[in-house]
């Protein structure tokens, strides 16, 4: 290991938020990580997953759509599990996309917080509505809180190809499927007061993040390198009581911008909550 990658590691490792959630509580974490795939070194794999370790759950979006997308999984599960935790993991089919649009997501979750009561997959009925449909498991917490949840893992179209069309659909889906705790995470490429929204906001659902910015930049400008406020989780109120929320800042600093675009142009977003 070279003193640069040792340092970034280290650099990670003070610098992170401390999330361990309490015995009754989950500390989700949802992170569009961009092409995640065999470009990603064994260095990078490292620096995502000092990011990650903290969390119960995390729910990736744009994993490469080839066998270098799972295999990069893979990978991180491996130095996730080396870091004190046992974790599992579950990558979903190619998406029924576009060309040049498809991808796969991933889920992974530390096994002494939760389990698995139904099977991670595609929701296949949306895959007429939406360029990537989502991919969905039921998760239930094995610690103090019995209350189950629905994670969906979403990654929306270009915000040039009208996301909003395939935002509606979902929303709609959600309604739908009320009697389940649906918990919504992802890349929207829409801000969270768009009023496609409005629909499920009136109802029980809340947004964990209100106008807090989630990519970055080329270049950083006057100590701004944040852009857009597009990536979120969207959860049910009614159903989730929500303990702590925010975006996991891995850039800090002007100087590290360019050599941070390497593991992802976005932020991830946490939530930490508990289930009803």
């Amino acid at each position: 290991m070279s003193l640069k990658h040792l340092f970034l590691l280290l650099f990670f490792l003070l610098s992170m938020p401390n999330l361990v959630s309490a015995q009754d509580e989950i500390a989700l974490v949802s992170w569009n990580i961009r092409d995640f795939g065999k470009t990603k070194s064994a260095e990078e794999i490292e620096q995502i997953g000092a990011i990650l370790k903290e969390y119960d759950v995390i729910a990736l979006q744009e994993v490469v759509s080839g066998y270098g997308g799972s295999q990069a999984v893979a990978r991180l599960a491996d130095y996730l599990n080396r870091t004190g935790s046992k974790w599992d993991y579950s990558i979903s089919n190619p998406t029924k996309s576009p060309k040049y649009k498809t991808e796969k997501y991933a889920f992974l979750w530390k096994t002494s917080k939760v389990k698995v009561i139904e099977k991670a997959k595609l929701i296949t009925d949306l895959d007429e509505c939406v360029y990537r449909e989502p991919y969905q498991v039921k998760l239930e917490s094995k610690k103090g809180s019995k209350g189950s949840f629905t994670l969906l893992n979403y990654h929306s179209r270009k915000h040039s190809e009208q996301p909003e069309i395939e935002v509606s659909c979902i929303n709609d889906y959600m309604m739908n499927h009320k009697n389940e705790n649906i918990i919504l995470a992802g890349d929207f490429n829409l801000t969270i007061d768009h009023n496609v929204f409005d629909k499920i906001k009136n109802d029980s659902y809340k947004a964990c993040l209100n106008g807090n910015r989630t990519t970055l930049k080329r270049l950083c400008k006057d100590g701004n390198y944040l852009n857009h406020a597009i990536d979120n989780i969207i959860y049910n109120a009614a159903k989730n009581e929500l303990m702590d929320c925010g975006t996991i800042d891995f850039v800090k600093e002007c100087g590290q911008l360019e050599s941070m675009r390497m593991l992802s142009d976005h932020l991830p977003v946490y939530m930490r909550f508990k289930s009803n």
